[in-house]
């Protein structure tokens, strides 16, 4: 009777294994090659993984021209080398998982908006779940419209200008520390990207912890490691129930989060004396937030938490690679820098440091910083996916579960979009009329575009903008063109700059 009942619940086992690993994934790869999209054949369990693994690995082997921007084969290596051989839209697996990549700017606006509600953030691997916690970016329904109502008032416009010092004194700190590197020489050389990651973390830590930000610091200084950590858990198939499993890596994941949830709670803790002066982010997120029946409404002291360490990851790792990108575009074009160092002069005058109200007048700045985030987008991919019933995308009818890959840095470079010109720096462009909406989202768009883009923008300009009055710069023979998707797209072997110092 045993035997028989081993046997029955094998058969199961095995039917359901038929079902799911085979059957439905050949049955959704033929319901999209009738309507004329095809992709890499499905392969067992893993899927294309292994092949997109062997194409990054060769991307990140080789270095890229300096002068030709043209950096989607690196970056996004499967995207390019498949789009080359079954269109612009075609579909992949992630294991078991369909991923259709979308190119199309209609689509890609369609399913950003997400006006028929179809189209969702993808299931987060449990085990990249500690780096943001249960934070806004892995929301739904309407917590997520809760945490998005008070993340939007913690970074309206006016609370990002009362930042604007906190900035100005972290960019001041790190400019006197490059000039006592520089002493009475003549020139220094510098790995920025290095140093622009500790200048970010100096700054979200500021605003995010005023007065308490070195103790922040240490916080987010945990959270580097964790990210990391989070790097090496989405990069593969999540295999159910692995989280738990005391692995060497777990158990530092677990600590670490420990650590950092206890530290920012003692912090909240602090804060609360200090709440009715600070202008921290902190304090923002303490403080009640009124809903449309005038009732007040509060973030639990763990979603506190949680948001914290969500800001951190967008606020340091994305700005300080745009930050390391402008430099390195601005090292390249010379004619742009000064351009650049004229304009910041003309507005904020030779002995000024950058104040909000002037900084929408750096015309020239804000451009390059466009080009840049065209040509080096912090984020180069964005994933969506398709909720728990089938949806129509265009003419496009995608089953239920199915991931949506929308090629960013693909649709930034492309030349139909953006010229002929589309690999090279070129400013000047956004001098045009207005492109489609999906033809440039660094910070997406629609109802989830990132509640941080203003900091991003304000902290860019001002770094940018403090750099450039102090120094002319230009790129070492030592750096080498390498740019590489790791958390957010960063140079693979750093960003070597050679400084020389402006008289006043």
């Amino acid at each position: 009777m045993l035997l028989q009942i081993g046997i029955f619940l094998l058969l199961i086992c095995t039917l359901k294994f038929i079902y799911s690993i085979i059957w439905v994934p050949l049955r959704i790869q033929h319901h999209f090659k009738k309507q004329g999209i095809g992709g890499p054949a499905y392969r067992l369990i893993f899927g294309n993984t292994a092949e997109m693994r062997r194409l990054q690995a060769e991307g990140n082997s080789k270095p890229t021209s300096l002068f030709n921007h043209d950096v989607v084969d690196r970056i996004l290596p499967f995207y390019y080398k498949w789009s080359s051989v079954y269109g612009k839209t075609f579909v992949y697996w992630f294991g078991c998982r369909p991923m259709l990549a979308v190119f199309d700017p209609d689509l890609v606006k369609n399913v950003l908006m997400n006006s028929g509600g179809s189209f969702h953030m993808v299931d987060r691997n449990p085990q990249a779940k500690l780096l943001f916690g249960e934070g806004i970016v892995g929301l739904e329904g309407d917590k997520w419209a809760f945490h998005r109502k008070y993340i939007n008032q913690a970074f309206n416009m006016e609370r990002v200008k009362e930042w604007v010092p906190d900035i100005v004194a972290s960019t001041r700190e790190m400019i006197r520390k490059w000039k006592k590197i520089m002493g009475d020489k003549d020139e220094f050389e510098m790995e920025v990207n290095k140093e622009l990651h500790e200048l970010s973390a100096d700054v979200i830590s500021r605003t995010a912890f005023g007065s308490n930000f070195e103790q922040g610091k240490h916080i987010f200084a945990s959270q580097d490691r964790l990210t990391h950590l989070h790097s090496l858990a989405v990069r593969s198939v999540y295999i159910p129930g692995f989280r738990f499993l005391p692995t060497n890596k777990n158990k530092e994941r677990w600590r670490i989060n420990k650590e950092t949830r206890e530290a920012i709670r003692t912090l909240i803790r602090t804060n609360t004396r200090e709440k009715e002066n600070a202008r921290n982010l902190l304090t923002s997120l303490m403080s009640p937030y009124k809903n449309q029946d005038e009732k007040e409404e509060r973030l639990s002291e763990e979603e506190i938490i949680d948001e914290c360490k969500t800001v951190y990851f967008g606020g340091k790792e994305t700005v300080a690679n745009l930050m390391t990108w402008a430099l390195l575009l601005l090292a390249l074009h010379p004619e742009w820098q000064d351009k650049a160092r004229e304009e910041v002069s003309r507005t904020f005058g030779n002995n000024n440091f950058p104040v909000a109200e002037n900084l929408s007048a750096l015309k020239i700045v804000s451009s390059v910083i466009d080009e840049t985030l065209r040509l080096y987008p912090p984020a180069p991919l964005l994933v969506r996916q398709v909720g728990n019933r089938s949806a129509q995308l265009g003419n496009i009818d995608i089953p239920a579960r199915t991931q949506l890959y929308l090629p960013m840095a693909a649709i930034h470079h492309d030349p139909d979009i953006w010229g002929e010109d589309a690999n090279e720096f070129n400013p000047l462009r956004f001098n045009e009329s207005r492109r489609h909406l999906a033809s440039l989202f660094p910070f997406g768009i629609g109802p989830r575009i990132c509640p941080g883009r203003n900091l991003a923008l304000f902290e860019a300009k001002i770094v940018l903008a403090m750099i450039i009055k102090q120094f002319s710069f230009r790129l070492s023979p030592t750096y080498v063109h390498a740019p590489m998707q790791f958390i957010s797209l960063m140079p693979q072997h750093g960003a070597q700059i050679i400084f020389n110092r402006i008289s006043s």
